[in-house]
Protein backbone atom coordinates (compact mmCIF):
# COMPACT_ATOMS: atom_id res chain seq x y z
CA UNK A 1 0.00 0.00 0.00
CA UNK A 2 1.22 3.75 -0.83
CA UNK A 3 1.64 5.58 1.66
CA UNK A 4 1.84 10.04 1.43
CA UNK A 5 3.96 11.84 3.97
CA UNK A 6 4.41 15.57 4.03
CA UNK A 7 6.68 18.04 5.78
CA UNK A 8 6.93 21.78 5.68
CA UNK A 9 9.36 24.12 7.23
CA UNK A 10 9.33 27.98 7.44
CA UNK A 11 13.42 29.74 8.56
CA UNK A 12 13.93 33.08 9.37
CA UNK A 13 16.64 34.21 6.18
CA UNK A 14 18.23 36.17 8.93
CA UNK A 15 19.07 33.00 11.09
CA UNK A 16 20.64 31.65 7.83
CA UNK A 17 22.85 34.87 7.02
CA UNK A 18 24.07 34.96 10.40
CA UNK A 19 25.12 31.78 10.47
CA UNK A 20 26.91 31.66 7.02
CA UNK A 21 28.51 34.93 8.11
CA UNK A 22 30.01 33.94 11.56
CA UNK A 23 30.47 29.71 10.25
CA UNK A 24 30.76 30.46 6.67
CA UNK A 25 33.03 27.31 5.25
CA UNK A 26 32.01 24.80 8.34
CA UNK A 27 28.58 25.64 7.92
CA UNK A 28 27.83 25.48 3.92
CA UNK A 29 29.97 21.97 4.42
CA UNK A 30 27.52 20.51 7.13
CA UNK A 31 24.11 21.55 5.36
CA UNK A 32 25.04 22.08 1.86
CA UNK A 33 26.70 20.43 -1.34
CA UNK A 34 28.85 22.11 -3.48
CA UNK A 35 26.25 22.79 -6.06
CA UNK A 36 24.17 24.12 -3.96
CA UNK A 37 26.47 26.72 -2.64
CA UNK A 38 27.16 27.49 -6.51
CA UNK A 39 23.72 28.02 -7.12
CA UNK A 40 22.99 30.10 -4.26
CA UNK A 41 26.03 32.56 -4.50
CA UNK A 42 25.13 32.80 -8.38
CA UNK A 43 22.16 34.81 -7.13
CA UNK A 44 24.46 37.46 -5.56
CA UNK A 45 21.75 40.23 -4.04
CA UNK A 46 19.61 37.21 -3.13
CA UNK A 47 21.95 34.50 -2.22
CA UNK A 48 20.78 34.13 1.55
CA UNK A 49 16.88 33.81 0.48
CA UNK A 50 18.50 30.65 -1.33
CA UNK A 51 20.50 29.23 1.77
CA UNK A 52 16.87 29.78 3.52
CA UNK A 53 14.80 28.32 1.14
CA UNK A 54 17.14 25.46 0.92
CA UNK A 55 17.53 24.71 4.37
CA UNK A 56 13.99 24.81 4.91
CA UNK A 57 13.61 22.51 2.08
CA UNK A 58 16.09 19.81 4.02
CA UNK A 59 14.51 20.58 7.12
CA UNK A 60 10.88 19.20 5.20
CA UNK A 61 12.22 16.46 3.54
CA UNK A 62 13.79 15.43 6.82
CA UNK A 63 10.01 15.64 9.08
CA UNK A 64 8.55 13.89 6.01
CA UNK A 65 10.89 11.01 5.63
CA UNK A 66 11.94 10.56 9.81
CA UNK A 67 9.82 7.77 10.49
CA UNK A 68 10.79 5.48 7.61
CA UNK A 69 14.63 6.38 8.24
CA UNK A 70 16.36 3.94 10.50
CA UNK A 71 19.93 5.63 10.01
CA UNK A 72 21.32 8.31 10.45
CA UNK A 73 21.67 10.78 7.49
CA UNK A 74 23.12 14.43 6.71
CA UNK A 75 22.07 17.54 5.59
CA UNK A 76 24.22 16.77 2.17
CA UNK A 77 22.12 13.19 1.99
CA UNK A 78 19.51 15.81 -0.19
CA UNK A 79 20.69 18.19 -2.91
CA UNK A 80 17.73 20.40 -3.72
CA UNK A 81 18.61 21.38 -7.62
CA UNK A 82 16.56 23.08 -10.12
CA UNK A 83 14.92 21.30 -13.64
CA UNK A 84 15.47 23.45 -16.73
CA UNK A 85 12.48 25.85 -16.28
CA UNK A 86 13.53 26.35 -12.68
CA UNK A 87 11.25 23.92 -10.61
CA UNK A 88 13.21 22.84 -7.85
CA UNK A 89 13.48 18.91 -7.22
CA UNK A 90 15.24 16.77 -4.39
CA UNK A 91 17.94 14.80 -5.47
CA UNK A 92 18.83 11.56 -2.84
CA UNK A 93 22.37 11.20 -2.78
CA UNK A 94 21.90 7.61 -0.19
CA UNK A 95 19.44 5.31 -1.67
CA UNK A 96 16.12 4.87 0.28
CA UNK A 97 14.29 2.27 -1.36
CA UNK A 98 11.10 2.73 -0.27
CA UNK A 99 10.81 6.14 -1.65
CA UNK A 100 8.64 6.14 -4.50
CA UNK A 101 8.61 9.99 -5.41
CA UNK A 102 9.55 13.37 -4.12
CA UNK A 103 7.70 16.61 -4.57
CA UNK A 104 9.07 19.89 -3.17
CA UNK A 105 7.79 23.69 -3.54
CA UNK A 106 10.15 26.09 -1.95
CA UNK A 107 9.73 30.26 -1.98
CA UNK A 108 10.75 32.93 -0.42
CA UNK A 109 10.27 36.77 0.56
CA UNK A 110 12.67 39.41 2.02
CA UNK A 111 12.40 38.01 6.17
CA UNK A 112 11.24 34.07 5.26
CA UNK A 113 12.01 30.93 3.62
CA UNK A 114 9.76 28.46 3.28
CA UNK A 115 9.45 24.71 1.64
CA UNK A 116 6.69 21.77 1.67
CA UNK A 117 7.82 18.11 0.49
CA UNK A 118 5.41 15.59 0.24
CA UNK A 119 7.12 12.15 -0.09
CA UNK A 120 5.32 8.88 -1.53
CA UNK A 121 6.75 5.72 -0.24
CA UNK A 122 5.48 2.07 -1.06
Amino acid sequence: MLKIFCGTDIIEIERIKKSIQNYEEKFKKNIYTEIEVDYCESHKGQKFQHYAARFAAKEAIFKAISKKLNENYSWTDFEIINDDKGKPEVVLKTVIPEIQSIDISMSHCKEYAIATVVVLFN
